[in-house]
């Protein structure tokens, strides 16, 4: 077989309605903008042009980085307004940025500029949301569809199929399974699913019948997987393969090219590019607002620490943070003791280690404010997986599969787990156990919305710790 392009043989699927999606975008970022030049009573000019025209580019350009307009037929929404979300706020970036070097050059008041990017914002995600509710709407109808059939009778092909067939509106018509295994080695469960044998599937993928084609065969059938991809490169269909290592829990699994090798990372990070971007501009912008509001209570902590006990005010912790590498951990001193070595003890109820004072400050979370502070240095984050001592660490990794890919990302001051109840004391291993598995779902749905979740909850419910000692 001849290699097709150095590119490799995985290319992002473009919707068929990406032309409409970026004429449609230009629009809206148009029409906004005239619409507050015109509500300000101001008229149009060519420096109003000029600033339109590049944040029309920029934004483009970034909607083609993050791949925005491919199609979105079984990715859920929350994905798609990310992306969108993290499209614009680049490029009001780049506006902005552009606005504050050539002042001179812009007609428009810093409040017309503001107003235009702020509007832009939810306009470019409700017209998205609202036309793909009308095209789920128009597929469920029956129109707009493709008709997909699944080749291999595996668990994961029939998990595939019942996903297929309980999301209507995504406008994918199943059309059976094809297996060549004679019924008593295919699962009871699916045997009423295959239609036939997969010649017969090759036949309907070349008569044109079929749009999509799911193979779902063990990574052990290479050979035969690569027969068939043979077999289907003579129809039109659209081909993907589901290996059977997907029933496993992969992390943020993404495609990547190594010169003209295509290569699947399987557990990844979440912050890459523009998402990295994104995270650290959180961090620093809630950090900086929180540091500001609590600046004098930390004084009055500090100074206290100080008076009741002997020590530092600021206990310097070893942790793990991002990729496994040690860090610094600041907080407020709470104990007469400062463990830091190989074995670590976890603090306990009515523990003889706790100064009085620091009883308070870890019940109520306070002892761990200088954390905001860690923020901004870019060793943590405000979300993420709380970062456990070394020893604890070494410990665990031992005894929990998976441990080690909490550090996929940077620690936070709260996190998943904390909101759902997995906060303190971890004086079993299922705790642990189940503190590691909020971590870890965190970092495969990670979102900006989900971060603003987690801080309003943390908020909202109080920093009492019950179980915080």
């Amino acid at each position: 077989m001849h290699n097709k392009s150095p590119g490799g043989i995985i290319q992002s699927n473009q919707s068929s309605f990406s032309t409409l999606y970026r004429l449609v975008d230009m629009v809206i970022i148009t029409l906004v903008y005239f619409l507050v030049l015109l509500y300000q009573g101001l008229s149009i000019n060519s420096s109003d042009l000029l600033l339109l025209f590049v944040s029309i580019i920029s934004y483009m350009l970034c909607a083609e980085a993050v791949d925005l307009y491919r199609s979105w037929r079984t990715a859920p929404n929350t994905m798609m307004i990310k992306w969108a979300m993290i499209a614009w706020g680049i490029s009001s970036l780049v506006t902005t940025t552009y606005a504050f070097i050539f002042p001179d050059s812009i007609a428009a008041s810093n409040f017309v500029v503001l107003s235009w990017l702020v509007l832009c914002a939810p306009t470019l995600v409700s017209w998205r949301v609202a036309f793909r509710e009308i095209l789920f709407r128009h597929r469920k109808k029956g129109h707009n569809t493709r008709k997909a059939i699944v080749i291999g009778a595996t668990q994961s092909g029939y998990n595939l199929a019942t996903q297929i067939m309980e999301n209507d509106q995504l406008g994918i018509i199943f059309k059976g399974m094809y297996d060549d295994r004679a019924p008593a080695r295919i699962p009871h469960e699916i045997q009423h699913q295959v239609m036939g044998s997969i010649e017969e599937a090759v036949k309907l993928a070349k008569k044109g019948e079929i749009d999509y084609i799911y193979i779902a065969m063990p990574m052990s059938a290479e050979k035969r997987i690569m027969q068939i991809l043979n077999l289907c490169s003579d129809s039109t269909a659209t081909v993907y393969i589901i290996p059977n290592f997907f029933m496993y829990n992969l992390l943020n699994a993404r495609w990547q090219s190594v010169g003209s090798i295509q290569t699947l990372s399987v557990f990844d990070t979440p912050f890459q590019g523009a998402g990295d971007v994104t995270k650290r501009l959180e961090d620093i912008v809630v950090s900086s607002i929180i540091l500001t509001l609590i600046a004098i209570p930390m004084l009055f902590i500090a100074i206290a620490v100080k008076l009741t006990s002997k020590g530092p005010v600021i206990f310097k912790q070893n942790r793990y943070g991002l990729d496994g590498k040690k860090i610094k951990v600041y907080k407020f001193r709470s104990m007469t003791v400062q463990d830091n070595g190989d074995k670590v003890q976890q603090a306990t109820k009515n523990d003889a280690r706790i100064t009085p004072l620091g009883a308070f400050l870890r019940k109520t979370s306070l002892d761990e404010l200088p954390q905001f502070i860690n923020v901004l240095q870019g060793r943590m984050s405000v979300v993420g997986p709380r970062p456990h001592a070394v020893a604890h660490n070494e410990e665990y990794r031992k005894l929990i599969e998976g441990y080690m890919l909490r550090h996929k990302v940077r620690p936070g001051i709260t996190g998943w787990a904390q909101i759902n109840g997995f906060r303190g004391e971890t004086e079993t291993i299922n705790k642990m156990i189940k503190r590691v598995e909020y971590d870890l779902d965190y970092i495969h749905r990670w979102s900006v919305w989900m971060d603003i979740r987690i801080i309003l909850a943390t908020v909202t419910r109080g920093f009492i710790n019950k179980n915080a000692y």
